[in-house]
């Protein structure tokens, strides 16, 4: 059995093509990675030293908790439903993390602070203008580190940016959120939903093909890890275009035919 460390990490995250100046979204599974010296706090290491000169996010993710019954978000205490290594990172020192009650990001390097400004009026979970849809703004690498699309948050927001329909509740759900100096600001919140699915995203891997083609994601490696490295703006233009073609089949067909993204 391979035990890999952080050089062996790096080496991998080098091959993929992630630059010291790259922002790089990363979506994690540490049991897919294999073992390694030092555990989750290694590959954060390594991610963070991978893009030392640009910026590192995760998500923090805390949809599956927040409720009506249990509707106070404070950014310093909740844990996000995302796995150990996002939650590890975000404690990090210069890390911050937004203020979105149910899709909050943590991000650690250039400008993020500014970049995580104003999640607190969000009424949707991944709204144009967000921290979500502003990853192919940065010219960001999306990660699927050990998962596939079925976690790629960034579709949700293309579909929001696209209006597409039948995506949000048409009802709110009011939040609290603990702002940095103690005070609670309150927001109603449209929630993902969909009436033919319970996780709508687990739609998503029916354009994995599309992606890859299109040369919006690669297959990659990270020690046992299988990985997708995608291009914000490239999952962005392949899945309008698709989206062009019928406003709600991702959903609605089990399959996309290949001449919507070729043509």
């Amino acid at each position: 059995m391979t035990v890999y460390n952080k050089e062996s990490l790096l080496n991998d995250l080098r091959k993929m093509g992630i630059n010291p100046t790259d922002s790089l979204l990363v979506h994690a599974s540490m049991k897919a990675i294999g073992q390694v010296e030092g555990g989750a706090d290694t590959v954060i290491d390594a991610l963070m030293e991978s893009v030392c000169d640009g910026r590192l996010m995760m998500p923090m993710h805390t949809w599956k908790q927040m409720s009506k019954e249990y509707f106070v978000y404070d950014p310093k205490t909740e844990e996000g439903c995302v796995g150990i290594i996002p939650n590890m990172f975000s404690k990090r020192e210069g890390v911050v993390r937004s203020l979105h009650p149910t899709h909050s990001m943590a991000v650690w390097g250039k400008d993020a602070e500014e970049y995580i400004k104003g999640e607190e009026s969000c009424t949707t979970p991944c709204p144009p203008g967000g921290c979500w849809d502003r990853l192919r703004d940065i010219n960001a690498k999306i990660l699927l580190l050990g998962v596939n699309h079925i976690k790629n948050t960034y579709i949700h927001s293309v579909e929001e940016g696209y209006k597409v329909p039948e995506r949000l509740t048409e009802e709110t759900t009011y939040f609290e959120i603990v702002m940095p100096d103690g005070s609670r600001k309150g927001v109603n919140m449209k929630r993902h939903y969909n009436r033919h699915t319970a996780h709508i995203s687990e739609s998503f891997q029916k354009l994995a093909g599309a992606y890859e083609e299109c040369g919006a994601a690669a297959n990659v490696k990270l020690g046992d890890a299988d990985c997708i490295l995608c291009d914000a703006q490239g999952i962005y233009d392949v899945t309008r275009k698709v989206l062009s073609h019928e406003i709600n089949c991702i959903i609605d067909r089990d399959e996309i035919p290949a001449e919507w993204w070729r043509d």
